[in-house]
Order: C-alpha cells, then structure tokens, then sequence
C-alpha cells in the first residue's frame, strides 16, 4: 500500500525486500514462510509495475540484533529487537543500500506520520503518531535520528488500518487480506526460548513465590527517585519454593505464560528475575504490588532525543506522556535529569517496568525521545 500511494503521488518507487535471517530451525515455517512473503512482495510489484531486488542482510542482522539479544537475555535483560532494527537495519544498512540505488527515501509502511517544523533557527523534523491509535507504530522508531528521519516517508501514517485494507482490495493486492506480521522483526514468529536456546544454556533453578504483604512493596511519598526507581530487593525477601524452571534468563518481568506452576487462586505473575543466582520470583494476580512501580532509571549511555532542542539539563524537569511498551497507552508523568542520571516518574505507578525495554516519551503526538529501563 505504501508504493501504491506513493506512485499515485507521481513518486518513482523501487521495491526492496530484506532477507535478513537464514535458520529456518527455530521459525515457525507455517506462521512465517519468507518464501511465501517474498513471492508476495513480486507480485504487488509485478502488480504497480515497479523493478523488484533481493537484498541479504542476515548477516550483519546477526551482528547488529541477534547478538544483541543473546547478550541481553543472558543478563535478565527484556530487549526490544524491533525497534533496534530500525535503527540499525532498516533506517541504517537498507537505508544506505537505497541511496546506492539513487533514492531519495526510504519509504516504510508503518502507522506513523512525519512533518518538519523550524526550531531554534534549525529545520527539524518531528515522529508524529499514527492516525489510527489501534495501529500506532511510532514506539518502534523511538531510536532513529534526525538524519534518518530526514530520509522517511510514512505514506499510510494516515490513513485507519481498516481503509489501508479496502484500498488495498479494491487495487487488487494479494497482500489486502494478509494478517498482520507477528514476532521478531525480520524474522517472524519464533519459538523464543529454541531461539535463545541456541547459545544460552538450561539450568534449573528454584520459582520463589514472595507474599504482597511485603513491607518492601509497599515504598512511601518519602522515598527519593533513586529508591522508587530500583529494583524490588527480590532475594532478599522471604518466599516460599513453588516450582522449578530451565535458566531465568528465559523469562521476563509481567510474564504469565509458561511457569507451569498451579494451586493458586489467582494466576502467578513473575515479578522478577535473577541470572545469578538463577531464581525467578513470582506473586498472585496481576495487583500483586511487587508488579508496580512509580519510578524508573534510564541507562546513561543509551538516552536518545530524537529532538535535541528539547533536551533537558542536570536540575530540570518536563512533564510528557510516556509509554513502556508497544501499544501502551500514555501515562502522564515527569522527566528528571539530577546528578545520578535520568529518571521518568509516573503520576500511576506502572506494571512490570522491564530492565532492557525502551521507555519513549512524547509531547502530545510528537515522539520526543526514548532511552532503555535500567
């Protein structure tokens, strides 16, 4: 859809499809053929009347993502590979590959929108949400740059999912009715732990289930930033052996699914992990206060600001919107700079803040910045 608006706007469009992964050992090949994705992408360019290349990244995708996430799993890290290949992949190699070609952009079909605005003296270009809020995809751009948000367009960024599939059928796109891609970016639907099982090993180690009433839970309006945004001192606490698992690392803060542990009233939720000492600790229903927390620290090195004139200095605040996850809906709360670093505060306290995701803020629809959960 995004090369047939763009042809229809008198735009000389080249079609591109990434062949960025090579194991087809731990996709699930009915979920994901990329073969069968491939012949798609031909044939809406047959289709549009448009040349159609192959390009194989898989393995600098290898390098840039898949290693990655290896190293963050192994360190109880949750990492987001999608939005690092758009930063590294898709904005960065595939970009640079296009403007070989003779491009001017890289054109994508995600639901978000790009305008350019003058500030400071400076042309600015801003990551706008989509129309469509169901469908809202500007989350998984919160790493690219000005330079690589120069070279974007977003042709369906205004457009609702639902007129995005009737344009496309009455076009006659074999892709009109195609579900929704699922999973890793590139890759497709896999299997997460056969996938991280090919580098991190099985260990067992104990599911500890700790009690709500917990006083360390339970942290009052005295605390400072620094101690609402740590960690809960999970080993700590006094909990009870409930279960037995195959490595922490396979598992994330929020998690409900695979702890194969009954005989609660309410499903177990891990509350947290830990790679060390290879324990997960887990508490009863999805109000279990050890899920929640007011406050969080960015990592020091990886704080971006898509728009630099809005950077704040040690001692300042801002107040935006925030999400911590895709689909998220903005939760209001204040950005701090102090000595010890960055921190967001929530006016809610938010569930299951995950070590390694990305936190993105926003000024209404504008995409700001982002930076990862320490």
């Amino acid at each position: 859809m995004a090369a047939y608006l763009l042809k229809e706007e008198g735009y000389e469009v080249i079609a591109i499809f990434m062949r960025n992964w090579m194991d087809d050992s731990v996709i699930i090949s009915e979920e994901c053929p990329w073969l069968e994705d491939s012949n798609d992408a031909m044939q809406v360019a047959q289709k549009l009347n448009i040349p159609f290349h192959v390009l194989d990244l898989s393995l600098e995708y290898k390098e840039r993502i898949v290693d990655y996430m290896f190293k963050e799993y192994a360190a109880g890290q949750t990492p987001n590979p999608d939005v690092l290949c758009n930063r590294e992949v898709k904005f960065d190699l595939f970009l640079k590959e296009a403007l070989k070609l003779g491009a001017d952009y890289v054109a994508t079909g995600h639901y978000c929108q790009k305008d350019s605005i003058e500030a400071k003296g400076n042309d600015m270009h801003r990551l706008l949400s989509g129309a469509d809020p169901n469908k809202d995809q500007s989350y998984f751009l919160c790493q690219i740059s000005q330079e690589q948000l120069a070279k974007a367009l977003f042709p369906i960024g205004h457009l609702q999912k639902s007129e995005v599939r009737r344009i496309a059928k009455e076009q006659g796109l074999v892709t009109a009715e195609k579900r929704d891609s699922q999973g890793l970016c590139f890759i497709g639907k896999v299997k997460l732990p056969v996938f991280l099982q090919q580098q991190l090993q099985t260990k067992t180690g104990e599911i500890i289930a700790l009690d709500a009433e917990e006083s360390a839970f339970h942290r009052d309006g005295g605390s400072s930033l620094e101690e609402l945004a740590a960690a809960y001192p999970f080993q700590d606490l006094k909990g009870k052996k409930v279960g037995e698992h195959q490595g922490a690392h396979f598992y994330t803060v929020g998690q409900r699914k695979g702890l194969g542990v009954g005989g609660f009233e309410e499903p177990l939720f891990i509350l947290g992990t830990d790679t060390e000492l290879n324990q997960i600790y887990v508490g009863e229903s999805d109000q279990h206060p050890g899920l929640y927390r007011k406050a969080l620290k960015l990592r020091a090195t990886e704080e971006h600001w898509l728009r630099a004139d809005k950077r704040i200095a040690v001692g300042e605040m801002i107040r935006l919107q925030v999400r911590i996850r895709y689909r998220q809906e903005l939760q209001d709360a204040v950005l701090k700079r102090t000595e010890d670093g960055m921190f967001i505060l929530f006016d809610e306290a938010q569930r299951a803040i995950a070590p390694g995701q990305f936190a993105a803020w926003y000024e209404g629809k504008e995409l700001m910045g982002s930076g990862v959960i320490a």
